[in-house]
């Protein structure tokens, strides 16, 4: 797990923290957990809740019930890419976008793609 762990964090050490803290919290959940080598990415799926809207990446980890489309895995891999590129720093940057620009609007979700993530219409930014 230790190679797989290290690849899903894209060389950071703070998503590498963020993907284990994942992990630990998918088993909590009782998750199917599998490796997406293309993506370079967990995917925790069968959680009945505890993660936003129709899956949360944190680190290299996605937690979903079982939304699993190649076009979704794309979209969260992005995600991953963002938790490597900010770190544990990557939450706060989040949150804060999404309290100012939810859903659609918020830059790291058009960064990840707004249709791979399934979100519908064009992005409105105020």
């Amino acid at each position: 797990m230790g190679d797989r762990a290290r690849r899903a964090a894209r060389g950071s050490i703070g998503a590498l923290f963020a993907t284990y803290v994942a992990l630990g919290y998918a088993r909590l959940w009782r998750a199917k957990i599998t490796f997406d080598d293309g993506h370079r990415l967990f995917v925790a799926s069968g959680i009945r809740g505890g993660f936003g809207r129709g899956g949360t990446t944190i680190g290299g980890v996605y937690l979903t019930r079982a939304n699993t489309s190649h076009a979704v895995l794309r979209h969260e891999s992005v995600h991953a890419d963002q938790w490597a590129r900010y770190g544990l720093l990557f939450a706060v940057r989040y949150l804060f976008e999404e309290v100012r620009h939810p859903g659609p609007t918020n830059k790291y979700e058009i960064e990840a793609g707004l249709e791979d993530g399934g979100y519908k219409g064009r992005p409105r930014r105020y």
